[in-house]
């Protein structure tokens, strides 16, 4: 009995993807729609608007004279020279920095825990207790700026660095709380207990788990608590003295006196605030950007 040889069988190389389509030589590109073009406008003009305040402040600052006419008749620096010397401005920048990195350190250090707790804990009252969280968030600061400068003057902290920071505690902590409430609830309570299980005490659980994946909920509190830090003006104007006021305080004190500075040295201390605030909003988006910490799941 005779086999016939079988033929080997050459294997076969997989198929390559698929390159994708290309788009077909002379098809027209859609139209955009009414609404699109309607939003693109809009957002031109805010976007135009904004960048032209911004430049006056910066071509105020740098014009020897500019009235009447569309640009200044002359150009110098030297009111920023006269504007860093200017009596109180040094303080003013100190102060400023001191208030938003300890307003910012508290806010994180009291509110993510307290997130954490609003969170996970079942308890009567815990829907109240996060309705009222919002009022500061939301309300404006001068409702309560008078109340909480009465309350600072009348236990003798009037006037001095300690009330300044926490009257601008009061409405960065409720946002740090509502910020790291839905982080929490997004991890699940099974690496809780998983890490219990090995043996990590409540200390270890919050720092050696819970934080590192609460930390875009917290660079992103930290990020919009900063900037909230940075503007504020009600509540510090009440409470602060000649020594403690804010940088933004005593450009308003400047441009609110009648026979005070030029207008040009106002604006070069106007150009130092927004100096300021570009270099902490720069240096805390080098670690991490809120948008994208808001919009990114944690870990489960």
């Amino acid at each position: 009995m005779t086999t016939t040889p079988t033929t080997p069988t050459t294997p076969t190389t997989p198929a390559a993807p698929a390159a994708p389509a290309a788009p077909a030589p002379g098809r027209p590109r859609p139209r955009p729609t009414l609404t699109a073009v309607i939003t693109w406008i809009l957002a031109g003009l805010f976007a135009a608007t904004l960048l032209a305040v911004l430049v006056s402040v910066v071509i105020s600052s740098l014009s020897t004279t500019w009235s009447g006419n569309w640009l200044p008749t002359g150009y110098t620096w030297s009111w920023f020279t006269q504007a860093w010397h200017q009596p109180g401005l040094a303080t003013s920048i100190g102060v400023t920095f001191k208030v938003a990195l300890a307003d910012v350190l508290l806010a994180l250090l009291i509110g993510v825990p307290a997130g954490y707790i609003l969170a996970r804990k079942k308890f009567p009252g815990r829907s109240a207790i996060m309705l009222f969280a919002l009022f500061p968030v939301i309300l404006p600061p001068l409702t309560y700026a008078v109340q909480l400068a009465a309350l600072m003057y009348r236990i003798g902290l009037g006037g001095t660095l300690t009330a300044v920071i926490l009257v601008n505690l009061v409405p960065i902590l409720p946002l740090v709380i509502l910020i790291t409430v839905p982080f929490v609830e997004q991890i699940s309570p099974d690496v809780e207990n998983a890490a219990k299980v090995f043996g990590a005490d409540n200390l270890r659980l919050f720092t050696r788990v819970l934080v590192p994946l609460l930390t875009p909920g917290i660079v992103a509190a930290g990020v919009l608590s900063l900037v909230r830090v940075l503007g504020s003006f009600e509540l510090t104007f009440f409470v602060s003295s000649a020594r403690t006021q804010t940088l933004v305080v005593a450009i308003f004190g400047a441009m609110s006196d009648p026979g005070g500075p030029p207008a040009a040295l106002t604006a070069a201390m106007t150009v130092f605030y927004m100096a300021i605030a570009l270099l902490g909003l720069a240096v805390s988006l080098r670690f991490s950007n809120p948008a994208q910490a808001l919009s990114k799941p944690a870990a489960h």
